[in-house]
């Protein structure tokens, strides 16, 4: 799975991207510029905790994502983590996954 790594990218992604929410993720998708397999990108606000609960939230959204199959084809997903991320339970995190990449595929 690529990553979306430029942070003109990810601003670029959160001024027109389509917003998907979840009460465990939010997600905003776009189309790529590209039209090679998906890429993502992983954020945890300063709000929901110090450095190592935002790397523990970011590591259970990279791991969700993976086992949800990955990002949309020819799609940049920016998975933002929500405070209820983490309490949840991975078949929780997996269906919210599931869930948003479904509605994803229709942008």
């Amino acid at each position: 799975m690529r990553t979306i790594r430029s942070g003109r990218e990810i601003d670029r992604m959160f001024a027109t991207a389509t917003k998907i929410q979840h009460p465990l993720v939010m997600a905003l998708v776009a189309p790529a510029a590209e039209a090679t397999g998906g890429r993502a990108c992983f954020v945890a606000g300063r709000r929901l905790g110090g450095a190592v609960v935002r790397n523990r939230l970011k590591r259970l959204l990279r791991e969700g994502m993976r086992r949800a199959g990955g990002p949309p084809f020819a799609h940049d997903v920016v998975l933002i983590a929500r405070p209820g991320l983490a309490s949840a339970t991975s078949s929780q995190i997996a269906d919210a996954m599931r869930s948003v990449l479904e509605r994803a595929q229709d942008v």
